[in-house]
C-alpha cells in the first residue's frame, strides 16, 4: 500500500503564490470597478455642486427682486436650494466612502505583488533597510496629512462657510421684510439668531475635534472628562471616566495621541456598538498610562476587524501607531457580548 505523500515546502510556497495572485487579480477587478464608481460618483458631485451655486445666484435674484416675487415662489426657490445642497452633502460622503475603499484595495494589491515578487525571488523585502522604512513612513505621514486636509475642507465648505451664506439671505429677506411685515421680520430675526447659535456651537465642536486648547492647557485628564461630558450631550450614550492612580502631565505628543485613541473609540461605539453604556478607564501609573474603553453594545468579530485586508482598518491603525511609540493595544469582543479595548503607552 502506497504512502500518501506530504506536501512539501516548496509546493505549499507554490499554492500560497497562485493563490495570491487570484486573490490580486480579484482585488485589482473590483479596484477598477470601485475606480468606475469613482468616477460616476464625482461626475454626480460636480453636477450638483453647480446646480448647488446656480440655486444659490436664484435665491440672491430672489432677494433682489423680493417685493415681487409671490410667496410661493420664495418659497419653492428656498426649498429646491436646500435640497440641492443636502444631496450634495450626502453624495460628498458617499464619494469620501468610495475613494476610501479604492486606497485600501490599491494598498492591498500593491502589498500582494510585493510579497509574489518576494517569494518568487524577483523583489527585495519590504523591510530591506532604513531608507525604505524612512520612505514609506514618510508616505504614510504626507497621505495622513491630506486626508486630513480634505476632512477639514469639507467640514469648513458644508458647515460654517454654507451656514454664513444662509445668514446672509435670512438678513437680507428681515430688512425687506421690515417695510413690510415687521411681525415676519421678527420671526425671520428669531429663526436666524437660532440658526446662528446652533451654528456656533458646531464651529466650537469643530475647533475642539481640530485640536483642543484646553489639552495644551490642562492637560490629558480634563481634557477626556470634557470630552466625554460633550459627546454624551449629543449621544445621549451613559459614559462614564474613572480615572486612578496619579493624575499629571506627560509629553505633549503622547498626549495627543491618547486623547485622539479616546476619541476614536467612542466614535466607533457611537457609529457600530449599538450600545446604551460605556465606561473610559484611565490608570495613570508611575511608568506608563493604561487606557481602557468599554461599552455594552454588540461586539464584533476580532479576527475579521484586526484583519490585513478587513476594509474597517482603523482600529488596525491605531494598533500601529500605538505600537511606535512602544506601547501595546488589546481587544476583547465577541459578537453580542460588548467589547473592551484596552492599550498601554509608557511615559517618562
Amino acid at each position: 500500500m502506497m504512502q500518501k505523500e506530504e506536501p512539501t515546502e516548496v509546493s505549499l510556497v507554490e499554492a500560497f503564490i497562485e493563490e495570491a495572485k487570484a486573490e490580486l487579480v480579484t482585488r485589482q477587478r473590483q479596484a477598477k470597478e470601485i475606480g468606475l464608481l469613482v468616477e460616476q460618483s464625482q461626475g454626480e458631485v460636480d453636477k450638483l455642486a453647480q446646480r448647488n451655486t446656480s440655486a444659490a445666484g436664484e435665491l440672491h435674484q430672489l432677494v433682489a427682486h423680493f417685493d415681487t416675487v409671490p410667496r410661493e415662489d420664495i418659497k419653492a426657490t428656498y426649498e429646491k436650494a436646500m435640497d440641492t445642497q443636502q444631496r450634495l452633502f450626502t453624495m460628498r460622503g458617499q464619494l469620501e466612502k468610495l475613494q476610501a475603499d479604492q486606497v485600501h484595495l490599491r494598498d492591498f494589491a500593491t502589498f500582494a505583488e510585493r510579497t509574489i515578487g518576494l517569494l518568487e525571488g524577483g523583489a527585495t523585502p519590504l523591510s530591506g533597510g532604513p531608507a525604505v522604512t524612512a520612505t514609506i513612513g514618510i508616505e504614510e505621514i504626507i497621505e495622513a496629512q491630506e486626508d486630513e486636509r480634505r476632512k477639514i475642507s469639507r467640514l469648513i465648505h458644508d458647515g460654517p462657510a454654507q451656514a454664513l451664506a444662509n445668514f446672509i439671505l435670512q438678513i437680507e429677506i428681515a430688512l425687506r421684510l421690515f417695510s413690510v411685515d415687521q411681525e415676519q421680520a421678527r420671526q425671520e430675526l428669531t429663526a436666524l439668531k437660532t440658526s446662528a447659535n446652533a451654528t456656533f456651537a458646531n464651529v466650537r465642536d469643530f475647533i475642539f475635534d481640530l485640536r483642543p486648547m484646553m489639552l495644551d492647557d490642562l492637560g490629558l485628564v480634563p481634557t477626556v472628562r470634557r470630552y466625554v461630558d460633550a459627546f454624551k450631550d449629543k449621544t445621549g450614550l451613559a459614559v462614564t471616566v474613572v480615572v486612578t492612580g496619579s493624575e499629571r502631565r506627560v509629553e505633549s505628543h503622547r498626549e495627543v495621541l491618547i486623547f485622539r485613541a479616546v476619541q476614536s473609540l467612542l466614535g466607533n461605539i457611537r457609529e457600530h456598538a449599538q450600545a446604551t453604556q460605556a465606561k473610559v478607564g484611565l490608570d495613570m501609573d508611575a511608568g506608563q498610562i493604561r487606557v481602557s474603553v468599554e461599552d455594552n453594545g454588540r461586539g464584533f468579530d476580532r479576527e475579521a476587524v484586526l484583519d490585513e485586508q478587513a476594509p474597517e482598518r482603523g482600529l488596525k491603525h491605531l494598533a500601529k501607531r500605538i505600537e511606535q511609540v512602544g506601547g501595546s493595544l488589546e481587544v476583547e469582543s465577541t459578537p453580542g457580548s460588548g467589547t473592551r479595548i484596552a492599550f498601554a503607552i509608557p511615559v517618562e
